[in-house]
């Protein structure tokens, strides 16, 4: 059987996952919507889709099964509402949410109607946090009480760009957005290993002063004036793990925007720009080309026309030797991967937990998890610093 689905904004990122749905053989018709028309249309047009719909509202009117809502971040947490109160299975770009009341209205909406909510986080399927996730279940680490996870993107590196695409004239008003409220990608990878949750946190949020009107509370839809931001989370069942959002600074983010460290009493891995280590009592062993995706598109593939050349490592990479890749679908065998190797697998995620019933890995409580903590650090921040308690909502039912 196979369930048709509406993509909900026709963006830089939405159509790699169109054509990867498109390519699965779970998945049926495929349709389109923007608030720009002719941006739905270019997307259906490139990818031979079914067809587009003239509104989201339009669209969760219409048979369609399931929505992949790929709008501006702060916009998820009321359209994946709007989709679940329709019938529709939902796929969610990152973040989850922006408040706190939209993400325990999205965990009330899943109980209730049972339907799919999947967050798309990429950092799940990053290949440290993979490698990690072996290790854990191997208790190679011993008993893990400490890690790290950064995600380091200069607004310099493509996000200008991205931010005028989207936001049109009035881009810096949201491209001020708050670091602090983009922490999947950190927290995702550690959270995607580590089996526990942040129980409180205590964060700094570093003023930008570059003075071009980003990042100034005059000019930000957010009243945001933070550009960098560090968040210290107290674990559950003991330890602690740090997290960086960094806008403004001096790294190659194109490399390795988010990367890993583990601590544990037998041993650590540390996952850098252009290494990735194992270390323990007896020594230390390079590990990188094990968490190395191979890249499947060249940076000047027609597909990639309408992304920002700094940005579209982030659209080519492949899998990394530590992926296991035997349970994808065929089709996507010579297909563009892309965020480390996670592409593929979020895909087949979604398409396998529409059609089992199954949680997907990502699901919603999971994805409180991965979301929730950034947005106390961001309270926090606001707060000078103070320690907040960071509420949990468990785990989904059945698992």
């Amino acid at each position: 059987m196979t369930f048709s689905l509406g993509i909900v904004g026709a963006g830089q990122f939405s159509g790699h996952f169109a054509k990867l749905w498109q390519l699965h053989p779970g998945v049926g018709d495929i349709f389109v919507t923007d608030l720009l028309a002719e941006r739905a249309e270019r997307v259906a047009s490139e990818h031979g889709l079914a067809g587009t719909y003239p509104s989201f509202e339009a669209m969760l009117d219409s048979d369609v099964d399931a929505v992949g809502i790929f709008t501006q971040r702060w916009t998820h947490g009321p359209l994946v509402l709007q989709a679940l109160r329709a019938g529709k299975h939902v796929y969610s770009a990152v973040p989850m949410a922006v408040t706190r009341e939209e993400i325990s209205d999205i965990i009330d909406e899943v109980r209730r109607t049972g339907l799919t909510y999947m967050m798309g986080e990429t950092s799940h399927y990053n290949p440290a946090t993979v490698h990690a996730r072996d290790l854990v279940a191997k208790d190679a680490f011993g008993r893990l009480f400490y890690a790290e996870g950064d995600y380091v993107h200069d607004m310099d590196l493509g996000f200008y760009d991205a931010y005028k695409y989207s936001g049109g004239e009035n881009w810096k008003a949201t491209a001020s957005y708050p670091p602090l409220l983009y922490p999947t990608h950190a927290l995702g990878g550690i959270l995607g290993a580590w089996q526990t949750h942040a129980v409180s946190v205590s964060a700094i949020g570093v003023v930008d002063d570059r003075g071009d009107g980003v990042f100034d509370k005059e000019v930000s839809m957010f009243a945001n004036d933070f550009s960098n931001a560090t968040a210290l989370f107290e674990a559950a069942g003991g330890g602690s793990f740090r997290t960086n959002e960094f806008r403004r600074v001096g790294y190659p983010s194109r490399l390795r925007e988010s990367r890993f460290r583990f601590f544990g009493t037998q041993g650590s891995l540390e996952q850098l720009a252009t290494v990735s280590l194992w270390q323990d009592r007896d020594g230390v062993t390079d590990i990188s080309e094990h968490l190395q995706p191979k890249p499947t598109l060249p940076p000047d593939d027609p597909s990639l026309q309408h992304i920002a050349p700094a940005l579209r490592d982030a659209f080519t990479s492949g899998s990394a030797p530590v992926h296991d890749r035997s349970r994808l679908p065929e089709e996507f065998a010579h297909a563009a991967n892309g965020h480390e190797g996670s592409h593929h697998f979020l895909a087949d995620d979604f398409v396998t937990a529409v059609t089992t019933g199954a949680p997907p890995p990502v699901n919603a409580w999971v994805a409180a998890r991965y979301t929730l903590p950034g947005i106390v650090a961001h309270e926090s921040a606001l707060q000078g610093g103070a320690r907040l308690a960071i509420p949990d909502f468990g785990e989904a039912p059945g698992l």
